[in-house]
């Protein structure tokens, strides 16, 4: 097995680079511009542009990969909404080329995905719900999933998650949990919607998960998240009683009230059976994660 990973920069990108490390897995971490994780070997990264077909058909033909793990993407929803032509070149084309590169090397190509396919009408969500995107990031997101089916003689996976945490190294963006952890401890107030829910995924875990599906030669889409759906004030509670932090400057608010340029679904959550049954995986508590981070 020769594992092919984009977005290695990213916070589930170094997550799955570790995983391999540890397992003695072949890999080839990739991400645009130079590799930022220290712990990724030099020799085993190269710069790729997920958008420049002929630097895929390069980084493929050099390294032959078996497997493709692809976690690049664009993820800030509201920019995505904004900028849309960027979000679909991003998000969905360049799934297009990847794929089909996978197609010609007979690889096994597997897209990051996301509950925001879903309306947040009926979670918590089984892998054979109908998806209905709301914004321009979910609709990307679902059309790069429908691409895939569409590619004949494809093998490929679905792994849709949801709020991804954890820590890594010079990320580009922050996460949910480690932001609520330091605006928490400057004793600012916080506004906090409670009418969104959401599973909050440990990205070790999710890199486990991704991992696992490759090796064990799995198909067609798997939700993997954390094993609980809260909304997002309680989760900042939980941050706050497990840090021993103060919560008096909380303020609840509702999602309407922010001004968000794109729509959220109000309450996604995943079922976890097929993932539990198949994988056998075993998601981490948020407590359980806590302890972790630094």
């Amino acid at each position: 097995m020769k594992i092919l990973i984009t977005g290695s920069n990213g916070l589930l990108g170094q997550k799955v680079v570790d995983l391999c490390l540890e397992k003695g897995l072949d890999f080839l971490a990739t991400s645009s511009g130079e590799n930022r994780y220290s712990v990724c070997p030099a020799a085993q990264y190269k710069t790729l542009d997920i958008t420049d077909e002929a630097n895929i058909q390069m980084v493929f033909e050099s390294y032959q990969p078996t497997h493709v793990i692809h976690t690049a993407a664009m993820t800030n929803v509201d920019a995505c909404e904004e900028q849309p032509e960027a979000c679909d070149l991003i998000n969905r084309q360049a799934v297009y080329m990847l794929a089909k590169a996978c197609q010609a090397h007979k690889a096994h190509f597997q897209l990051l995905s996301t509950d925001f396919v879903f309306d947040g009408e009926a979670g918590p969500y089984k892998e054979t719900d109908t998806p209905n995107p709301l914004s321009v990031y979910a609709r990307s997101k679902f059309e790069a999933e429908r691409l895939l089916t569409e590619i004949n003689d494809l093998n490929y996976s679905i792994v849709r998650t949801i709020i991804v945490y954890g820590q890594g190294e010079q990320l580009s963006r922050s996460n949910l949990i480690l932001w609520a952890k330091e605006a928490l401890s400057t004793g600012k107030p916080l506004n906090i919607v409670d009418d969104q829910f959401r599973a909050p995924t440990w990205a070790a875990d999710l890199a486990w998960a991704c991992v696992s599906i490759c090796e064990l030669d799995q198909t067609g889409i798997f939700h993997i998240s954390g094993p609980e759906t809260l909304s997002i004030y309680d989760i900042v509670l939980r941050v706050a009683a497990f840090y021993q932090l103060p919560t008096n400057q909380l303020t609840r608010l509702k999602s309407d009230t922010l001004n968000q340029a794109a729509k959220r679904p109000p309450r996604t959550g995943f079922i976890l059976d097929k993932a539990q049954q198949i994988l056998k995986y075993e998601p981490h508590t948020l407590e359980q994660t806590f302890a972790l981070l630094n």
